[in-house]
């Protein structure tokens, strides 16, 4: 299955959300940059509002694409404890690069959304997206903060994601909805005819 871009998977998925169509409790909290395009079609189409949830992958020192742990917006870590075992990361470089990640966490906030300021989630319905899926850390360090603040439910939904996901992820959310399982998954952009990378300033479009 193929996306023609951002948008249209919103709309996509929109369409498989609309039991929450007006529905008051309901926020869309979108992974930045570009899950805030996706949130910003399904916010729209629902009429629901939009916001942001930053998370950070921890990349592996020497190869940052591939993912150790990730930092929620709180600062908190979540690692792949064999991962990091397997390549010997210390926990001073873990300390360190997490950090860093923290800092860069603080910055979007106050870039997004003018002051580094995390929502009160209390009783609401929770629409959690991206733009898609690879290693699952982002995903994951967003629903536990979310989860650490007593929201009603929480619905994981994204264009894409590897087949293997779908079942370690279905005990931590209430409903995970996905629009196409890979079996053969190299990186999000693959499923996308259109993926450029969003600026700062067209997230916060988004967000107006």
């Amino acid at each position: 299955m193929h996306f023609k871009n951002r948008r249209e998977a919103g709309m996509m998925l929109a369409e498989k959300l609309k039991d929450y169509r007006n529905e008051k409790a309901a926020i869309v909290l979108a992974i930045p940059r570009g899950g805030v395009e996706v949130g910003y079609e399904i916010a729209k189409s629902l009429k629901v509002k939009l916001d942001v949830i930053v998370t950070k992958k921890i990349g592996l020192p020497g190869n940052e694409e591939f993912a150790i742990g990730s930092v929620g917006p709180d600062k908190k870590v979540i690692l792949d404890e064999a991962t990091v075992k397997v390549y010997n990361v210390s926990e001073e470089q873990i300390h360190e690069m997490a950090r860093e990640i923290g800092k860069e966490i603080e910055r979007r906030y106050k870039a997004y959304k003018g002051k580094y300021e995390l929502q009160n989630l209390k009783g609401k319905t929770i629409i959690l997206t991206d733009d898609g899926i690879a290693t699952g850390f982002t995903a994951k360090a967003a629903i536990s903060y979310i989860k650490s603040k007593n929201p009603k439910k929480i619905i994981l939904a994204v264009p894409v994601a590897p087949s293997r996901f779908n079942e370690d992820i279905k005990k931590d959310v209430d409903k995970f909805v996905c629009l196409h399982s890979a079996d053969r998954f190299f990186a999000i952009g693959q499923f996308y005819d259109e993926f450029p990378q969003l600026s700062d300033e067209e997230v916060k479009g988004c967000l107006r």
